[in-house]
């Protein structure tokens, strides 16, 4: 006679194997330690990368469990401010999809800044239907600020001038160095910034938590508030601890349901639908392009300095366009510029690209500005979320004048040169008066040159685009307004207009191009219009846009990538 201890033993495994495959889903998100943009590059970043949350799996992950019967609800924790405004709003408009279905999501925080910023988070928080807060916690609703150091007094203390240029009066990256505080063109730029981002904030405080518009914006000089006092302010739906929380939840989704992260519903979703269906290698699909960080010539970079390499984003464009199965390019832009020469390098493929017949739309995320926005401009449509930083089409040139520090500590220099300009960049001396025509004359070249490719690539005039370039900054939304991007909206956007454009199906596969296999990474590439010629390389180091003279932009505060790069340190809190 069978043990019947030995057969529970035997079928509990199985048993439980089938009620996580049947029972209920609540799906989780934790929020607070930021997202990851795009895939793993290499196969090191993608070992590193297997904990963290991708934009893409939350994205796919909320808008597939929104038609799964068997998810009932989704709880996210909040808080922290490692998620970027765009990138903010992207989670926003996912979690809004999953709301249209009539699920539950709730949001939680054990608190929205402890005394410090929380205006971004709890912006985060208002696309749910509920919003709970720890009762020790707080909510750091203080508004928008943009703030910088300058150094010009302290540098002068020690005997350190500098001397730049640039155009226009907007582009303000050595600001911090040449002046004592902003200058009027760049505290209007500034301002404007603040109130973009403080308008769309409020608006959705007075949407999703039942208020007129005046009357969220007035919550913005009121905080930062107390738990109780967000509760009684209507900010905060209750006050509860984590237990609390998922208790509630758990009430409404059924006793029997179980949690998952949602990026582990996502992969495993995924990965079941990739061995049920059989690889097509003739299928038509929309490539995704991840175009990030700081603009150089050459590959692009991982490790401590990670940046964009004009060689990795062409070739990845060069073999896109060859590629016979690929009838779009989504080109995702993540950069605050750099290097002139490379982003005219990218920004030729993006040309040829479309010339090729392939329509390429360009999603812009946290910023695509100066260089970031020069690779973006040639673009069939270019698509920006409201909160991202864009714009700032100008240029800027400069050097530190250590004459009098050197001075100061004993220190003196000679040289033998060949050309009379030789030691134009040495930091030894001031810019002579001829100097100063060669870098004008190279000044209005580059600028001159971008606006004109502005004006070609958004089919503007050239005066009408100095009027809104200048070097200034704007947000998604004002950009948009003045008619330097097409569309608001996020990734999800962008693919449906790049698959429309090329004639494909609603349904088309979208793919992050090009994939690199761990073989590929190690062997030399065939030629530089194959796919491993787009991988990107380890640097513990970096070589800037400015050429041999990057150590000396680092060393002068200067952005070390190169002329085209967005001014100051932008960071929306």
């Amino acid at each position: 006679m069978a043990d019947p201890k030995l057969a529970v033993q035997l079928t509990e495994p199985l048993t439980r194997l089938w009620q996580r495959q049947t029972a209920p889903l609540i799906l989780e998100l934790d929020l607070t330690e930021g997202i990851a943009e795009g895939p793993a590059a290499d196969p090191l970043s993608a070992v590193l990368a297997m904990r963290r949350t991708r934009l893409s799996d939350v994205a796919e992950g909320l808008r597939r469990a929104r038609d799964d019967d068997r998810v009932r609800a989704l709880v996210a924790k909040v808080g922290g401010g490692r998620i970027g405004l765009a990138r903010m709003q992207e989670v926003r408009e996912a979690v809004a999809g999953f709301r249209e279905s009539g699920k539950l999501a709730v949001a939680w925080a054990e608190t929205f800044g402890e005394f410090t910023h929380g205006t971004l988070p709890y912006y985060l928080a208002t696309a749910f239907d509920r919003i709970y807060l720890q009762p020790s916690g707080s909510l750091g609703l203080t508004g928008v600020a943009v703030e910088q150091l300058f150094l010009h007094d302290a540098l002068a203390k020690i005997g350190i001038d500098f001397e730049s240029a640039k155009r226009y009066e907007y582009k303000t990256a050595a600001d911090n160095l040449t002046e004592r505080g902003f200058t009027a063109p760049a505290r209007e730029a500034a301002e404007r910034l603040a109130a973009s981002v403080a308008e769309q904030i409020s608006a959705a405080v007075a949407e999703r938590r039942g208020k007129t518009l005046s009357d969220a914006r007035a919550l913005l000089d009121r905080g930062p508030f107390l738990a109780a006092e967000a509760l009684a302010e209507g900010l905060v739906d209750a006050l509860g601890y984590r237990d609390e929380v998922y208790a509630d939840v758990r009430k409404e989704a059924g006793p029997d349901a179980i949690l998952q992260y949602v990026v582990r519903y996502q992969r495993a979703h995924a990965l079941a639908q990739r061995a049920r269906r059989l690889p097509n290698p003739r299928e038509r699909h929309v490539a995704l392009i991840h175009a990030s960080g700081p603009i150089r010539q050459g590959r692009s970079s991982r490790g401590p300095v990670a940046a964009m390499g004009s060689d990795t984003v062409a070739g990845a464009l060069r073999s896109a366009t060859s590629d016979e199965r690929i009838r779009a390019v989504v080109l995702r832009v993540n950069s605050p510029g750099g290097s002139s020469v490379a982003s005219d390098v990218i920004w030729r493929e993006v040309v040829r690209t479309r010339a090729a017949g392939k329509p390429v739309v360009v999603s812009m995320s946290d910023v695509a500005a100066s260089g970031g926005y020069y690779i973006s401009m040639a673009a069939d449509v270019i698509v920006a979320q409201p909160g991202t930083v864009t714009g700032s089409i100008g240029v800027i040139m400069g050097k530190p004048v250590l004459a009098g520090a050197l001075e100061r500590a004993g220190i003196t220099t000679d040289s033998v040169a060949e050309g009379s300009r030789a030691t134009m960049l040495a930091p030894t001396h001031p810019f002579t008066a001829d100097e100063w025509d060669r870098i004008n004359a190279w000044l209005d070249a580059v600028y001159r040159e971008f606006i004109e490719k502005v004006a070609a690539g958004r089919r503007m005039g050239v005066d009408r685009v100095h009027e809104i370039a200048r070097g200034r900054v704007w947000t998604g939304a004002d950009a948009a307004a003045n008619g330097l991007v097409d569309e608001l909206g996020g990734l999800r956007t962008a693919t449906e207009i790049a698959r429309r454009r090329a004639g494909l199906p609603r349904a088309a596969p979208v793919r992050a191009y090009p994939r690199v296999s761990p073989l590929d990474q190690l062997r030399p590439p065939e030629s530089s219009e194959s796919r491993p010629a787009a991988a990107s390389r380890l640097d513990l180091g970096f070589a800037g846009g400015w050429g041999p003279a990057w150590q000396l932009a680092a060393r002068a505060g200067l952005p070390p990538y190169g002329p085209l790069m967005l001014p100051g340190h932008w960071a929306i809190r």
